[in-house]
């Protein structure tokens, strides 16, 4: 792998090579003291130009693990407040030697107009726009596996904002690789227009959607990308699509509950269910621990180098 981009262009091989890694590399984040050698010597560098807490901290905190130079790019204080344009922004980071670059991006297709720019430099989409982000997807999947045991037969429902998310996109083609079952659920104006064209179920109903679910993904509104319209009012939606200890009682007994944050406790997931209340099995927290796993497994598969070429 030089690039990871999109899960669509994963092969499943890769997937289960970078699930397979980031369980490995899990044993690390036990440790009294988190530091490896792994990749002493490498500089990888985050450039968002939309807000992030968890993508961007996480994978400071990977490159930081395994020994490597972590750089944070604040997008309002560098060049680019100046007219830097993207490209050189980016042929900069490659001419100061960045091993890697993880960017995120409102522009669906960024980092792919990245990764044919830079001929030196990998790059990591840490999402783009409404298209993809990878590496939530993964993270999601590691959670399920580890819990669930396999993702191959699972009845996973993404619930809510589908339209908008990047998260639901990667879901979808990462889990349909390693077979499992997706079904989207919400609302007709939240459902993405091409939703017949992908592999999945959809639903405008929430009890039928959910009807035996093994998983429920919960999505966030993501109103600052909305168009008016599209929505009669937050509390209606709630009440139709929010996911409460009531709604949960369809899908199955043992079901798992994921949110890739930040939640709007009381809209799309109630705090019952967030917090794990009345017997909930909701894995929030390890899923942010995986993603430093899987962040982790990402940058080994980008940067590492194997013994016989640092011989």
């Amino acid at each position: 792998m030089r690039h990871l981009l999109t899960l669509r262009e994963t092969s499943a091989i890769d997937i289960r090579y970078l699930l397979d890694t980031a369980e490995t590399l899990k044993e690390i984040l036990a440790r009294p003291v988190k530091k490896v050698p792994t990749l002493r010597g490498r500089a990888m560098i985050t450039l968002f130009y939309e807000n992030s807490t968890r993508t961007r901290t996480s994978f400071e905190l990977a490159a930081k693990f395994m020994s490597a130079e972590a750089i944070n790019i604040a997008v309002a204080q560098s060049s680019v407040a100046k007219g830097e344009s993207l490209k050189d922004s980016l042929l900069t980071l490659q001419a100061l030697k960045a091993d890697c670059i993880v960017m995120r991006h409102s522009v669906s297709g960024t980092p792919e107009f990245a990764a044919e720019l830079l001929k030196h430099t990998s790059i990591v989409n840490a999402g783009d726009g409404r298209h993809e982000h990878p590496t939530q997807g993964l993270l999601d999947m590691l959670t399920m596996r580890e819990i669930k045991g396999q993702m191959e037969g699972l009845e996973v429902a993404i619930v809510g904002d589908i339209a908008h998310s990047r998260v639901a996109r990667s879901n979808i083609w990462g889990l349909t690789k390693m077979g499992a079952k997706v079904r989207l659920v919400g609302p007709r104006t939240l459902l993405p227009p091409d939703a017949d064209r992908l592999p999945v179920k959809v639903y405008d109903n929430l009890a039928k959607g959910l009807d035996g679910a093994d998983v429920v993904n919960v999505l966030r509104l993501q109103t600052e990308r909305m168009e008016r319209g599209l929505l009669p009012s937050l509390r209606e939606y709630s009440r139709l699509f929010g996911i409460s200890p009531q709604s949960l009682k369809y899908a199955a007994p043992d079901a798992l509950v994921l949110h890739p944050g930040p939640m709007n406790r009381g809209v799309e997931i109630s705090a019952d269910v967030a917090d794990g209340k009345f017997g909930i099995h909701a894995a929030i927290e390890e899923q942010v621990t995986n993603g430093i796993a899987v962040r982790m497994a990402t940058l080994y598969a980008l940067m590492g180098v194997s013994s016989d070429s640092e011989g």
